[in-house]
């Protein structure tokens, strides 16, 4: 079975962000899984100038990244009761890398929500990039009490929720894998 890759995608360039503990445990936890290859996609190791989808606009690196994936996985803080405008900047600057991929999503808040209103309001955003959303999202509420000194996680039950996440993942990449390899796709006809 092909190694499937799927980045992690940090949403943030915040100093202090506390969602990076968050993605670095995904990443960690993602290589325990045999079949699944990953990176952390930080949004401070890119270049993207200005708004929008246009040529100039890209990173050549984030490009190629967004190609390649067979999924993601998108870790988004919270801020005020939405995602940051670094995470819609980076989703922007590519779209038919996104078209029929699926993604995961784990919400980040220093309260008790987790995150979860910034995961309500991207989930129309990557439904209009053609991104098919696994149904288990994961919530980190009050991150600031979840990690210690080392950025080692506290409870352990996260690393489970994770894991089941990834099962799903994983399954949705290599359906909608095989769907693109045997079925013909009919998404360049359709008007957009």
């Amino acid at each position: 079975m092909k190694k499937l890759f799927i980045p992690v995608i940090l949403g943030t360039s915040r100093p202090g962000r506390q969602s990076e503990k968050v993605a670095n445990l995904i990443v960690k936890t993602s290589k325990e899984i045999p079949n699944i290859v990953t990176s952390l996609i930080d949004p401070l190791d890119f270049h993207f100038p200005y708004d929008g989808n246009d040529s100039e606009n890209k990173d050549p690196r984030y490009t190629e990244i967004t190609d390649k994936a067979d999924g993601f996985i998108i870790v988004t803080p919270e801020y005020n009761h939405s995602f940051p405008g670094t995470l819609k900047r980076m989703l922007d600057s590519e779209l038919k890398n996104y078209i029929h991929k699926p993604v995961a999503i784990a919400g980040v808040s220093n309260g008790i929500f987790g995150g979860a209103r910034a995961i309500e309001n991207l989930l129309p955003t990557l439904r209009e990039m053609g991104m098919i959303a696994s149904f288990s999202d994961l919530y980190f509420p009050e991150v600031q009490n979840l990690f210690d000194e080392n950025g080692n996680i506290l409870d352990t039950s996260y690393v489970r929720r994770i894991k089941r996440t990834l099962d799903e993942l994983t399954w949705l990449a290599t359906t909608l894998n095989w769907g693109k390899e045997n079925i013909p796709n009919i998404y360049h006809k359709i008007e957009k």
